[in-house]
């Protein structure tokens, strides 16, 4: 327990024009006699400073009821002193009539929750350790020259290692890039060997070629890596790591139908690059240049043969190509066909300037068959196309565009984790992660992707992609060495617990750990690694016997804030209904409705949760059985393009489900009354009207019998 609390309410934005604020100041000296409790119209103006000075006098945990924690961050930051936010501004006064009973009911009920909150919560003790500064790149190509040459030029010590025996990657063999300056028409050098001699020659870079890793394991801060360089074993620290391994040519054995294989004269894009490059375009079957070549796009959303990505590189790459080949044989007539060209932002120039050729012809529609003729030419029947019917094309040369693939294969990273030995992938192989908030992000805390190890881009891209990596790296190693999270709680101090005395060593914890965070010692018991941690406690929501918990967020908090709610008796119209909203997507959702005024049910307790996952089943039943008629769980949406931030917080608390409906079933109560649902930010206009309609279906089933007991 605190050993001073203040407690400080606003009456500013509405909200003493709509509430009995003096009935809140009385609640507050109830529950907490040895608080100093005060109000002001403006705590987030100058009023700030009593705030200030009442901390500098001893106050240690400091509890504000004004507007919603996800406003005035800056303003109400009192560090060292624990701050707790009680939302009585876009969840109360914005949201429902003033002056009414049900709503002062809301008010009474939120600010009970808070002061129970700041009694049980406990000032988290940051983890400390000595930490690296150092920054492992593994690859060398254009994203990782760009993500070594970035952290070196911060300050950083930088250890980069490519497998092959020079530096580049896949640039190294490329013969020219798509245009990146005014007026965006004509191919470019990129200047690979400028940025190779900068890495071999910055004093705070150590490259390594013909080098892979061997092992890493260790968290962010105090990774420990062993590395084979040409042959000998090298072990070094870091304190992030960067995975640009890059990409290879992929879905080859899908193009058999375009010819590949079985016509001499049909090759893939990375085989015309090499031609381009040597300066000789020719046919392999007799080494003489192609009256006629075609360019075929297999990689389209609406083509079954695809593979399902690429995108707009190997549209790019296809406008490219043509343009090398009407640049070596000015005779030869290219025809691109495809079913869907992508040539985003600047490179629309591009596309049109190629475009202006008149010995480059432009087709839409599907091929349907290839076959060689006695000259091993390659004859392509195109049907539905933009003209209406089959076209057929004779080509001297095929260039089919070769996907790109994602070099994530066994063995890049070798990382000693109870949850595998490489980096979680996505269903297309690419470094997994949350792709919408944290693009760099992988799986595996202090371990960033970049490049086409990422995403398909191309190398102006893939550059960028680099020094965004480093900089996400570097900003994990400063969050390392103050023991603070990374995003999305970035900068929470907090990890957990474990009460070892009651662990059942089931392993659940480690198992649905969505960052391979907790390992297991040799007594199968759980071990913390903390700055692998993101402290969205979906641990804790795992663990059976409730032993896991952090030093401000548990069960045992949660509990206590559930059984804060005053539940009315004898009155079958004051429905309480208690929900459980994730903080990344719903809670603010529900802010955003407040912002714009509309209404929400008055009877509805809303309790932020760090994640969906976090929540224990036990609070579930607890809920039921203090009385509330209903309980509706809000979290992110799931499945292959999840908004989740801790990545299956929302898929884990489905499967707990089943947990609950027993436990609804052995009270004798109706399944209906606790409901999942998923919500993205964006749904704040109709989420007020989700929960009103679940209202009304829990009026239909009545009150809870176990009101009153």
């Amino acid at each position: 327990m605190s050993q001073k609390t203040g407690v400080y309410l606003c009456s500013g934005c509405g909200i003493a024009e709509s509430l009995d604020t003096g009935r809140l100041t009385q609640i507050a000296i109830n529950e907490l006699p040895q608080a100093i409790v005060r109000t002001s119209p403006a705590f987030c103006l100058d009023d700030v400073r009593i705030i200030k000075d009442d901390i500098a006098n001893g106050v240690d945990t400091v509890l504000i009821a004004a507007c919603s924690s996800r406003v005035n961050t800056d303003v109400f930051s009192f560090s060292p002193a624990a701050v707790h936010r009680v939302n009585l501004r876009e969840q109360v006064v914005w949201s429902h009539p003033p002056k009414t009973e049900e709503t002062q009911s809301l008010a009474d009920d939120y600010l009970r929750m808070g002061l129970v909150k700041a009694q049980k919560s406990r000032s988290p003790m940051p983890y400390e350790r000595k930490t690296d500064r150092t920054i492992l790149v593994v690859g060398g190509g254009i994203a990782g020259i760009s993500a070594g040459l970035s952290a070196a030029n911060a300050g950083y010590s930088v250890v980069l290692i490519e497998k092959n025996s020079q530096l580049g990657g896949f640039a190294a063999a490329l013969y020219k890039s798509f245009p990146i300056r005014q007026p965006y028409d004509g191919l470019e050098q990129y200047e690979l060997e400028k940025r190779i001699s900068e890495v071999a020659n910055h004093p705070s870079i150590a490259h390594f070629l013909s080098s892979t890793v061997e092992t890493i394991s260790g968290e962010p801060g105090n990774f420990d890596v062993v590395l084979n360089v040409n042959g000998e074993e090298r072990q070094i620290k870091a304190g992030a790591m960067i995975n640009a391994t890059g990409w290879k040519p992929g879905g080859l054995a899908q193009f058999e139908p375009y010819g590949l294989g079985r016509c001499r004269n049909a090759i893939t894009s990375v085989d015309l690059e090499q031609m381009a490059r040597e300066g000789h375009i020719l046919r392999p079957s007799d080494q003489r240049e192609a009256s006629a070549v075609a360019i075929v796009l297999c990689e389209t959303s609406q083509d079954e043969k695809s593979l399902p990505y690429g995108g707009n590189v190997t549209s790019l790459v296809a406008l490219k190509q043509a343009r090398y080949i009407r640049e070596q044989n000015p005779d030869t007539a290219v025809y691109l066909l495809h079913q869907d060209l992508q040539t985003p932002g600047r490179y629309e120039y591009f596309y049109r300037s190629v475009q202006k050729d008149q010995g480059i012809f432009f087709l839409r529609g599907e091929i349907r068959s290839a076959w060689a003729d006695k000259h091993e030419d390659i004859v392509l029947e195109i049907g539905d196309t933009a003209l209406g019917g089959t076209v057929r094309i004779q080509a001297g040369l095929v260039v089919l565009s070769a996907g790109m693939v994602p070099n994530t294969e066994a063995g890049a990273l070798h990382l000693r984790y109870l949850q595998g030995a490489e980096l979680p992938k996505t269903k297309f192989g690419f470094a997994d992660s949350h792709f919408i908030c944290f693009p760099y992000e992988t799986r595996r805390t202090g371990i960033y992707s970049a490049g086409c190890v990422r995403k398909p881009q191309d190398m102006e891209a893939s550059a960028r992609d680099g020094a965004a990596a480093a900089l996400k790296a570097i900003q994990c190693v400063g969050n390392a060495s103050a023991g603070s999270a990374v995003h999305p709680r970035s900068g929470d101090l907090s990890y957990p617990d474990f009460f070892m005395q009651k662990c059942t060593s089931c392993g659940r914890c480690s198992q649905e750990c969505p960052f391979g965070a907790i390992e297991l010692n040799e007594k199968k018991n759980p071990v913390i690694n903390p700055n692998r941690c993101r402290r969205c406690g979906i641990c804790m929501g795992a663990c059976p016997v409730q032993i896991i918990s952090f030093s401000d967020y548990s069960v045992d908090i949660l509990s206590s804030m559930i059984r804060a709610v005053e539940i009315p008796e004898g009155d079958d119209d004051k429905m309480r209904i208690l929900v459980l909203a994730c903080e990344n997507d719903a809670y603010p959702a529900l802010d955003m409705a407040g912002i714009n005024r509309i209404p929400s049910p008055a009877n509805v307790r809303v309790m932020p949760v760090r994640c969906l996952g976090s929540v224990n089943s036990v609070l579930v039943a607890d809920a039921v059985s203090r009385g509330f008629d209903g309980v509706v769980l809000l979290g992110c949406k799931s499945g292959d393009d999840y908004q989740c931030h801790f990545i299956q917080g929302s898929q884990l608390l489905q499967k707990r489900m089943e947990n609950v409906r027993e436990t609804l079933n052995r009270l004798a109560l109706e399944p209906e009354r606790v409901d999942v649902q998923e919500v993205a930010i964006s749904d704040y206009s109709s989420l007020p009207g989700r929960l009103a309609l679940f209202t009304e279906t829990i009026k239909t089933l009545g009150p809870n019998p176990f009101k009153g007991f």
